[in-house]
């Protein structure tokens, strides 16, 4: 790679990290605009807009609506995702492709078809609009991510540890618990941060699946429409300062299994 190569390569690299920092950090910067507006010139700063949003107990009871739905959906995409990896992984079938593409199309759906189709689905099985529809919808999108991921750790399985366990008495199910699930521990921890994030911040699914309690995102979405403000990048901020410190938790204890695994 030649100097000049370099060079623009680094231009590029830069160009897009300022591309993608500067509208988070002007997001930030204005949560603490001392007006109801917002804009430039910042005359003014204050907390309150933070202190607010804490106090608000709307802002917080959604907030902890959305976790729940979160938590929820996540658990059920790791036991389904993780079983259907286990059934896609080792074994070779007719019509194992066919399978594969089946299980991957949620994700690659337009979040609009899926949430009308899911919407049509909940109402067919008398599902009413609210918190389990949401659930099921978030589950449904989340599996196939679930299912890649472990799809990936278990293919680096030696299948010498699960004949190893055999040998010593083991059937399938203990070998399963105490060699296989200890060894994707690593992959089940990354997809379920992964799937946490995208529940919580799902607006299209959330919309079209929810009843009159609304999660973190519609709740943003309403306000919005009635203009921005300071609290909205309050909001928005707490949000992002949460999911940085779990991605960096999630990175870090990753890191550590694998390092203990090898």
């Amino acid at each position: 790679m030649t100097r000049h190569t370099r060079i623009l390569m680094s231009v590029i690299y830069w160009a897009f990290i300022v591309y993608l920092f500067v509208p988070l950090v002007l997001m930030v910067v204005m949560g603490f605009k001392d007006s109801k507006f917002i804009g430039f010139p910042i005359r003014g700063w204050t907390i309150e807009w933070y202190t607010g949003v804490m106090q608000d107990a709307e802002v917080m009871g959604v907030f902890a609506y959305s976790m729940a739905i979160a938590l929820a959906s996540t658990l059920l995409s790791l036991v389904i995702g993780v079983w259907v990896a286990c059934f896609l992984g080792p074994y070779k079938f007719r019509g194992k492709l066919i399978v594969f593409a089946v299980t991957c199309l949620p994700a690659v759906i337009p979040g609009i078809i899926s949430a009308i189709a899911l919407r049509i689905f909940a109402r067919g099985i008398d599902i009413e609009p609210g918190m389990l529809a949401i659930i099921l919808g978030h589950t449904v999108h989340n599996v196939p991510f679930v299912a890649l991921v472990v799809m990936a750790r278990l293919s680096t399985l030696p299948r010498s540890h699960i004949e190893a366990a055999r040998d010593l008495g083991a059937d399938a199910i203990v070998a399963f618990f105490r060699v296989t699930l200890p060894y994707l521990r690593p992959a089940l921890i990354g997809a379920g941060i992964f799937c946490m994030l995208l529940s919580f911040d799902d607006f299209v699914r959330a919309y079209f699946l929810g009843g009159y309690d609304p999660t973190l995102p519609v709740l943003i979405f309403a306000k919005l429409r009635s203009g921005m403000s300071p609290e909205i990048n309050a909001i928005a901020t707490v949000v992002l300062v949460l999911t940085a410190v779990l991605g960096l938790w999630a990175e870090r204890s990753m890191r550590r299994l694998n390092k203990g695994a090898s």
